[in-house]
């Protein structure tokens, strides 16, 4: 292994370590919501404004900051970032109060969707221009590791040494994070691009609609898998310790299926995306029928699992592509965009539930899907080789 390409590797690995320990902590407290109701003396439903709330910093905090912050070295910024989520980490730790426990949700927030499209572009420009779509699925799995490991070990913890556990250990990761960043990231300049470039750029038409997709898209994903477990329990009748297996083999689908799209990405960015949305619009729409049955059941959830995640680096690629020069900004709206659909799926989904309707959920999903395979040919030609490269 060259020079080069060890620093490279070792550049996304710090990358993705970093984003694992923020996706960790994005649904961490969905897993200890009865322990902070009971400690801070809040109800449950009062507990989970702090999932919103984290939420809302992401979608609205997140473009301000990256706005705020488009003038600094690029190294410098990502380790700030880390440090002012380390910041918000600790204050959630130790907050003695419901209120100071959102301020410190609200503080990591700001740095998440500015470090991770901080950290897309990053890792695209320490690879070669046929390697991006991979960077970009490796950076974007320390999320999917979060969802499969972090996330659980972390409610574990919660649960047998105290909701405040989880995040002093998260504090104490960031730090780590923190000090790998430092010796690893090579130094980059802030970008030569101006914040009018920036802007211009997020409002051009096909940036707009590539986020739309985003949005969309993804929504389709989150009205199902929000209610999965029980779907999987009421409708096909599976053990909550069977449900439990299920999403273990969901995650390391979408561990897997995030890393093919990425290298599926660097030959045909549209043809993965409309693969992707085409897939996912199919196992979607089969959904009720197939939880009438276990073993169709079980492989709608592994089907599932593989494509959720594989949207990422075509969708992050889709940015860059139409980006050009200037994509940290759109990059950041985009990552907002991810939460967004997913907290409208969520929302959508429990509309359906709330009227009876759980089993139904695939379809409403598989329509989302369709949208955005939709807008897919309203951003890329119908033939179209196109990879993130070009964007560059």
């Amino acid at each position: 292994m060259t020079t080069g390409m060890t620093k490279s590797v070792a550049s996304l690995a710090a990358l993705c370590a970093s984003v694992f320990v923020i996706g960790t902590s994005e649904y961490l407290v969905a897993g200890v919501l009865p322990e902070v109701g009971a400690d801070l003396q809040v109800s449950q439903g009062t507990a989970g404004q702090a999932v919103t709330a984290y939420a809302l910093g992401v979608v609205i905090g997140g473009p301000v900051v990256t706005v705020a912050t488009a003038r600094l070295p690029r190294k410098g910024l990502a380790i700030g970032l880390m440090l002012l989520f380390a910041v918000g980490s600790a204050l959630s730790a130790l907050a003695p109060s419901f209120g100071l426990l959102l301020a410190g949700r609200l503080v990591s927030s700001l740095s998440h969707a500015a470090f991770l499209a901080l950290a897309l572009v990053m890792a695209t420009g320490v690879v070669p221009e046929n390697r991006t779509g991979s960077a970009i699925a490796t950076v974007a799995s320390g999320f999917t590791v979060a969802t499969l490991l972090g996330v659980p070990l972390g409610s574990l913890l919660g649960h047998a040494a105290g909701w405040r556990a989880p995040f002093a250990v998260l504090t104490a990761l960031t730090l780590a994070a923190v000090a790998l960043l430092a010796l690893v990231l090579p130094r980059q300049q802030a970008p030569a691009t101006s914040l009018r470039d920036e802007l211009r750029v997020v409002t051009r038409r096909p940036v707009l609609l590539a986020i739309a997709t985003t949005a969309v898209g993804f929504s389709g994903v989150s009205v199902v898998f929000t209610y999965i477990a029980p779907l999987l329990t009421r409708v096909a009748g599976f053990s909550p310790a069977a449900v439990s297996a299920l999403l273990l083999a969901y995650g390391a689908g979408s561990f897997l299926g995030n890393l093919a799209a990425g290298k599926l990405t660097d030959k045909s960015m549209s043809a993965t995306v409309r693969g992707v949305f085409g897939g996912l619009t199919g196992v979607l729409a089969t959904m009720p029928f197939a939880a009438a049955w276990q073993p169709t059941a079980v492989l709608a959830v592994l089907v599932l699992g593989l494509l959720a995640t594989a949207t990422i680096a075509p969708l992050q690629g889709l940015i860059l592509h139409h980006a050009g020069a200037a994509p940290n900004l759109a990059t950041s709206v985009n990552v907002g965009a991810f939460n967004l659909g997913a907290a409208t799926g969520s929302a959508l989904g429990g509309l359906l539930v709330a009227a009876g309707a759980l089993r139904w959920t695939g379809l409403a999903g598989a329509t989302l899907s369709l949208t955005g395979l939709t807008l897919t040919y309203l951003l890329l030609p119908r033939t179209d080789n196109t990879t993130v490269s070009s964007a560059a």
